[in-house]
């Protein structure tokens, strides 16, 4: 199977996913527009008037919303928006089959932000691309068991999951998927209560960056705690179009701190993103971080 590759367009962040089909464009036409067979590897209902300007309805079990048609030019191109994100799909002939390009640029808020989500949707766009490839062979594809690895793995291929010094704060920026805040903040804490003045719960601190006293707890969204001069404030957000991500930031880190900083935020976050499907890993993976804190001092 081809990789996803993610690509910034007009400084818009772009998947590209390509599939080489034994089937003709005019087969791979249809199953890409006919709603009877787009339920069978499309993750949504769909209705449609096959024209530009037209609206289209992507209905799932709780919900529905609504694009534009952009493009529709059978059996060749076929173009829509999806909230404020686009869908394309190509399709040209090759020898006896075809060649399908699938774009999917993201258009909400700040490009960085958006990015995030690239890991899950391509881990998504690889498994209904699967399932549409089945369909046309006449079969059917079983989604992965686990989520996890195919996510973890497209997260480090994009490096999403990479830190960063922002005005002498290292950050790191990460996407939950669709958890809701109820969930990240019990799994951050323990389901214990915290207070200021208290002690940081377990989960948020690590052997690397010594915990003071919480400064700042509000529940499901902001724990805040000293570390030496600084502070470590994780937060976490949701949106019901974007999901849920957390921001971590150390304040007053030196340079000479950065490179084990990062390091050890690096792994805590992976860490972190595998115990939201479930899996915690124990212990520690000291070498991880020694090989990412040489990483992050090489740059």
């Amino acid at each position: 199977m081809e990789r996803a590759t993610l690509h910034t367009v007009e400084e818009r962040p772009m998947l590209r996913l390509e599939r080489k089909l034994a089937h003709p464009p005019e087969k791979v036409w249809r199953a890409i527009t006919d709603p009877a067979e787009l339920k069978h590897w499309f993750p949504a209902a769909v209705k449609a008037e096959l024209k530009p300007g037209a609206p289209i309805e992507f209905a799932f079990d709780d919900v529905s919303t609504v694009g534009e048609i952009l493009d529709c030019d059978p059996p060749r191109l076929f173009a829509f928006t999806w909230n404020e994100d686009v869908l394309r799909w190509e399709i040209t002939p090759d020898g006896d089959g075809s060649r399908l390009l699938f774009t999917h640029t993201f258009g909400r808020g700040e490009p960085a932000i958006a990015a995030l989500a690239a890991g899950r949707n391509a881990t998504g766009w690889d498994v209904c691309l699967a399932a549409l490839e089945a369909r046309l062979d006449g079969g059917t594809s079983e989604p992965p068991a686990k989520w996890l690895e195919p996510m973890a793995a497209y997260v480090a291929e994009f490096g999403l999951d990479e830190g960063e010094v922002v005005d002498g704060v290292v950050r790191f920026r990460r996407d939950l998927v669709w958890k809701t805040l109820d969930e990240v903040w019990e799994l951050l804490t323990e389901g214990e209560p915290v207070e200021p003045g208290g002690k940081a719960p377990l989960r948020a601190t690590n052997q690397y960056v010594p915990a003071d006293e919480v400064v700042t707890a509000e529940k499901p969204r902001v724990l805040e705690y000293r570390s030496g001069d600084g502070v470590v404030r994780w937060e976490f957000t949701h949106d019901s179009l974007d999901g849920t991500r957390v921001e971590v930031t150390q304040t007053h880190v030196t340079e000479e701190q950065r490179p084990t900083v990062l390091a050890a935020w690096h792994t805590h976050l992976d860490l972190f993103f595998a115990a939201t499907h479930g899996e915690i890993i124990c212990p520690w993976p000291a070498e991880r971080t020694e090989e990412l804190k040489a990483r992050y001092a090489a740059k």
